[in-house]
């Protein structure tokens, strides 16, 4: 199923008991044991628990989403719901005719899609966090499994780590990175690992461990990262000992994977099967 990891810069094991369902009081979890869990059970239409998933909305504050990105985030259920089938599809879809979308690049943003995330309501501090997903291809693409650092820091010092992105016309290469204070935008360090089919033909389980003064990146269980203080620029900048959400999202254009063309399929769409966190962090759902 997984062929070469290709280092861009510079062993896993999946929870051991059925998950709990979706958090529901403010915790700490031990080392070892389920953190929180979300298998999307639910009739088709109905929005994410939104106890625990924040929709992020707009784009032109945020200077395109800092990538000179074309979708318009929002909070409809067109862009984000459950299937009915026990998956959270993330949609990416062109803007109706009419809507004036405010869009840091152009006067109106021609796309609309999802940026879901648990800031404020769930964090790994450390652990194992593990997303098993269809991830959807195509030119002008860039949907995206990621964390971002609670630390109170300006990015890239808040810390990122990129548990899975798959760019444009690259349908069957995973990229997994780390951003920080000294290595960020296209001196982040990480790598590229080459499926034998394309991301969008199945789904696929993309997991980080992120322990003390480690993060392994893996692939259906196979590992093909591990990045250590010692890689980085500075060993001073590892900014991963703290909390850190996780965010999903399907963005379109940008500097990365350019605009999408006439053969980019839309709806696009991200299929979530389940996210599933195990060790030490924080709980404190919304409402």
């Amino acid at each position: 199923m997984l062929l070469a990891a290709t280092l861009a810069g510079c062993a896993s094991a999946s929870p051991n008991s059925e998950p709990d369902s979706n958090a529901t009081s403010s915790d700490t979890a031990a080392p070892d044991t389920i953190l929180w869990a979300d298998e999307f059970d639910g009739p088709a239409g109905q929005r994410p628990d939104d106890a625990v998933w924040v929709a992020e909305i707009g784009n032109r504050d945020d200077e395109g989403w800092g990538n000179d990105e074309l979708q318009y985030y929002t909070d409809a259920p067109e862009n984000a719901s459950l299937d009915g089938d026990g998956h959270l599809v993330i949609a990416a879809l062109p803007a109706a005719d009419g809507e004036d979308l405010p869009c840091f690049t152009v006067p109106s943003c021609p796309y609309t899609s999802a940026r879901l995330t648990t800031a404020g309501t769930v964090a790994l501090r450390t652990g194992r966090v593990e997303v098993r997903a269809r991830i959807p291809n195509g030119t002008g693409l860039l949907p995206a499994i990621w964390m971002l650092g609670d630390n109170g820091e300006i990015w890239p010092a808040q810390g990122e780590i990129d548990i899975a992105e798959v760019v444009g016309g690259e349908p069957d290469t995973v990229y997994g990175t780390a951003h920080g204070p000294t290595y960020f935008n296209e001196n982040g360090i990480g790598a590229a690992l080459e499926l034998d089919e394309a991301s969008g033909d199945d789904f696929h389980v993309y997991a980080v461990d992120k322990q003390r003064d480690a993060i392994t990146w893996s692939v259906d269980g196979v590992d093909y990262l591990t990045l250590t203080p010692e890689d980085l620029p500075a060993p001073d900048d590892w900014v991963f000992e703290q909390d850190m959400h996780l965010l999903l999202n399907v963005a379109v254009g940008g500097d990365w994977p350019g605009s999408p063309d006439e053969t980019t399929a839309f709806p696009a769409e991200m299929a979530v099967d389940y996210v599933r966190m195990t060790g030490e962090g924080t709980l404190t759902p919304a409402g």
